[in-house]
């Protein structure tokens, strides 16, 4: 079943890019342009009143979406902001430094970054597990725990598409104390994702860059209840609903509300209603796009022309982007890049991310592309 249909709007723009980096920037489907105009009359029609129907319409809406996606009923519990980096900062406010964080060698640049400066200033401690070998991660992960004040992993690490195993036994083996933060942005609406198990324990957080195909600025985080009540990092969108009420107490509003900042651009909001809205129309599960993708990697990799050391090994589970280790990295991805086909690599990763906007003819132009632009280096 081919879903181009859904993007031609992305797909005409440069029709002669092939573009494979879906876990760096996936294409928009046709409906986020409407979203987008809608946001815009919305605001030339209600002015500062647009705020209203945002919270009250808007806000309810998308968060019932993401909720079905989640498994977690009405998505109360979710708080929307701009980044996930602002609502890491969030959580981490309402610590006491020195924390002590136990994370893993694969973390985004963005958390990565961020617990090295909090190291510089002393306002942290970090332990980092080595991702490899896979096979003993889980173990070597929960064996770290015993001390640490604030847990943080990616459900699918970004330089290698591994599908965490055993997560539900990490969130489970975590000292009572300690907070527990997952990563999904590469497994939110790439793999099925039923948080409602973990969701008294663990914070999660995604958003609509990637495979939410909705762009910037759509950010959301699983708040546990009852874990952090008062957030000390705090905007006024935390006290919305009491903006008219006066109180010697700063207040926060239930749920997911207590987590949210200030004033953002809400455009992206709109466009990720309209991805999740087009899916239900359209009856595309998150389990359909999963299975499209499966069968995609495999023709790619059953033709045998690959660029380098797969990672993980074909026999683990993994997201939606296929990862390969090679010393030429850099030159089969600037090579590819000569030729108008989009991937990405991070050090002697190359990076090919497929999506539902594919299809078995753009991965045979993938596979002679790729062994072409691979040709002359050592795999």
């Amino acid at each position: 079943m081919s879903f181009k249909r859904l993007f031609t709007r992305f797909l005409a723009a440069r029709p002669e890019r092939l573009h494979f980096a879906a876990h760096s920037h996936h294409p928009w489907p046709d409906v986020t342009l409407d979203a987008h105009l809608r946001y815009w009359n919305d605001s030339a029609v209600a002015m500062d009143d647009k705020w209203d129907s945002i919270f009250e319409d808007v806000v309810p809406a998308l968060r019932r979406r993401l909720g079905a996606v989640l498994g977690l009923g009405d998505g109360a519990s979710l708080a929307l902001a701009p980044n996930t980096h602002e609502q890491v900062n969030r959580v981490f406010s309402s610590f006491e430094p020195p924390v002590r964080i136990v994370t893993t060698d694969g973390e985004f640049h963005s958390f990565r970054r961020q617990t090295r400066r909090w190291e510089e200033a002393g306002r942290a401690s970090v332990v980092r597990v080595r991702m490899e070998p896979f096979p003993t991660f889980s173990d070597r992960f929960t064996q770290a725990l015993d001390d640490a004040d604030l847990i943080y992993l990616s459900q699918v690490p970004y330089d290698s598409g591994w599908v965490v195993d055993r997560l539900d036994q990490i969130v489970a083996m975590a000292p009572s104390r300690a907070i527990v933060m997952v990563d999904g942005y590469h497994g939110f609406m790439a793999i099925p994702t039923d948080w409602r198990t973990l969701g008294g324990r663990a914070f999660y957080l995604a958003g609509g860059y990637k495979y939410a195909m909705a762009g910037e600025g759509a950010c959301f985080m699983h708040c546990p209840p009852g874990i952090i009540e008062r957030p000390i990092d705090t905007g006024w969108f935390a006290g919305f609903g009491a903006l008219t009420e006066r109180s010697d107490e700063v207040p926060y509003g239930p749920g997911g509300d207590r987590f949210w900042g200030a004033t953002f651009d809400p455009s992206g909001l709109y466009r990720l209603d309209a991805v999740l809205r087009l899916f239900e129309q359209e009856r595309i599960s998150v389990a359909a796009v999963r299975g499209h993708v499966g069968e995609l990697h495999q023709r790619f990799l059953a033709a045998g022309r690959l660029p380098g050391e797969l990672v993980p090994p074909v026999e683990m589970e993994r997201g939606s982007f296929l990862t390969f280790r090679t010393g030429a990295a850099k030159e089969i991805h600037d090579r590819l890049h000569e030729r108008q086909v989009i991937t990405d690599y991070r050090g002697d990763r190359l990076r090919i991310g497929f999506g539902i906007y594919h299809d078995p003819e753009d991965v045979d132009r993938l596979v002679s592309e790729v062994g072409a632009a691979a040709s002359g280096f050592s795999p």
